[in-house]
């Protein structure tokens, strides 16, 4: 008898009374022009394309700013139903994590130059005999990935490398106050910048043939994100237009 009325029950379950499925935390981390926070508000072309992914994927997600630090510690312990947007697929972050497919693909970094080394840039004709110069000094922003290719470029040039725990736009200062001789600019966060502040004078905007290609950035989420909510994003992914960045 008591069978038969738990069964009543759950049949006249309405939908509206079925336990609500628990939406994901989604992290993003302060970085202009992909996602960022500005008079209290959000902005960010990869922050909107990300919320769309996830509406269209039928994936109940809230969206909130961490710290890049404290992103990747959510992951190494473990949080669950926890994901983040904008990352570079690296190894070790493959331990921690499950990626989508790449949702955006950024286009190759380009040089930012100070006045004092301009010539001397301009001399080599390549950025690999540019790294192999040992009197110039290549600003690096600390604790950021350039992408592997470029990280491992930048681990083995002889330039002297100058690392600053600074948002890109300080070392862009650096660079027009010569402080460095130059540094590796995202394209997006050059052109954010410079729409931003029209007066970036003592500072060159200089292109090798033989940067490494642009990186792809994915959606990143914690290990117990079902397989099935990951396949909706990628299908989504697939099915939505990547747009470009304008600034």
């Amino acid at each position: 008898m008591k069978a038969r009325l738990a069964l009543l029950a759950l049949s006249c379950m309405s939908p509206m009374t079925a336990p609500a499925v628990e939406p994901i935390t989604v992290a993003w981390r302060n970085k202009a022009p992909y996602h960022y926070m500005e008079n209290g508000v959000e902005h960010g072309f990869l922050l909107e394309r990300a919320k769309g992914l996830f509406a269209a994927a039928g994936v109940p997600a809230v969206f909130i700013e961490q710290p890049s630090k404290r992103i990747w510690h959510s992951f190494e312990q473990g949080k669950q139903a926890y994901c983040s947007i904008g990352w570079y697929r690296l190894p070790e972050r493959e331990r921690l994590a499950q990626f989508s497919l790449a949702f955006h693909v950024d286009p190759p970094h380009l040089l930012l130059v100070g006045s004092a080394a301009l010539a001397t840039i301009r001399s080599h004709a390549s950025f690999a005999a540019l790294l192999a110069d040992n009197s110039l000094t290549l600003g690096v922003v600390d604790g950021v990935s350039y992408g592997p290719a470029l990280d491992r470029l930048i681990q083995h040039s002889t330039n002297r490398i100058e690392r600053a725990t600074v948002e890109p736009a300080s070392m862009m200062r650096m660079v027009a106050a010569n402080r460095v001789a130059y540094m590796l600019a995202d394209q997006a966060d050059w052109q954010y910048q410079r729409s931003r502040q029209h007066d970036w004078a003592g500072i060159a905007e200089y292109h090798f043939n033989d940067m490494p290609p642009g990186l792809e950035r994915f959606i990143v989420c914690s290990k117990d994100v079902s397989a099935d909510a990951m396949a909706r994003l990628n299908q989504a992914i697939t099915e939505l237009a990547m747009p470009a960045y304008s600034p």
